[in-house]
């Protein structure tokens, strides 16, 4: 008897959309496929291909060219990290692509906290994404944030103690002060950090007695605001442009629950 090699039918097919399937001489193998010795027989496995999912989350973007953006960053989401929600994974779907030759996947060049809010500088080429690096690492970038703070305090002060070991410095000034029933009083902050360590605003004024508002990890223990989150917000970036060489001031306005204790 002669090799019976059957056209592929329908449920054939099928059978080769499956994640295993049989080959007899190089067709696929139904219940009507004789052997009689000699046939090169073949157990295929398909890869199993899953998707990559990708991030759907909107992002206000403040300012953006063919190098750089700067987005507002919202609460509760980290910067980046081995976590799927993040500011890095949403940037792509949100910016223009550069048109330049070394054009990359848009980076985050420095962090924000992941309850902290406002303006956050992304790089679009790898060349711009070194230059914004070698920027802060020079401390060319001038950061001003705001924040809600409980307690009394000084029109003005200047915060040098160590963080983590490592020098830091944060500059402070008053804009604004309310009486509080349950905090005694709130002040609206403006500050200054000459350096960038981790949490270095929120240990500075929580080792001066006045912790941001909402703060879990750094307030005082019955003075811990829940349900509103961190009263910080990063307000404004002042640099010079690495490339177009001109002065970019890009700020974010405060949050409207900023705006509900201060006029």
């Amino acid at each position: 008897m002669g090799i019976f090699q059957a056209a592929p039918t329908k449920s054939a097919l099928k059978k080769a959309l499956k994640k295993k399937y049989i080959t007899v001489n190089g067709v696929i193998a139904t219940s009507a496929t004789f052997i009689n010795g000699g046939e090169r027989i073949c157990l295929s496995i398909l890869e199993e291909v899953i998707p990559k999912r990708k991030l759907v989350f909107p992002l206000e973007v403040l300012f953006e060219d063919e190098y750089l953006a700067v987005i507002h960053k919202p609460a509760g989401i980290l910067v980046s990290g081995n976590s799927f929600k993040t500011i890095a994974n949403a940037l792509d779907q949100n910016l223009k692509r550069s048109k330049l030759l070394d054009a990359t996947t848009p980076q985050p060049v420095h962090r924000l906290d992941y309850a902290t809010t406002g303006v956050l500088l992304v790089g679009k080429t790898n060349s711009s994404i070194r230059a914004l690096n070698k920027l802060f690492e020079n401390r060319g970038v001038a950061k001003t944030y705001y924040a809600v703070t409980i307690g009394e305090m000084d029109e003005e002060g200047e915060i040098t103690l160590e963080v983590d070991g490592k020098k830091a410095q944060s500059n402070y000034t008053l804009c604004e002060t309310v009486p509080s029933e349950r905090f005694g009083k709130l002040n609206l902050v403006k500050l200054e950090p000459q350096t960038g360590r981790r949490h270095q605003l929120r240990k500075h004024l929580a080792a001066i007695g006045n912790p941001i508002l909402g703060d879990k990890e750094y307030g005082i223990e019955n003075l811990i605001l829940n349900g509103k989150g961190l009263y910080l917000h990063a307000y404004s970036l002042k640099f010079t442009h690495p490339f177009t060489k001109e002065e970019v001031f890009l700020k974010d306005e405060l949050p409207q629950r900023f705006m509900k204790l201060f006029n």
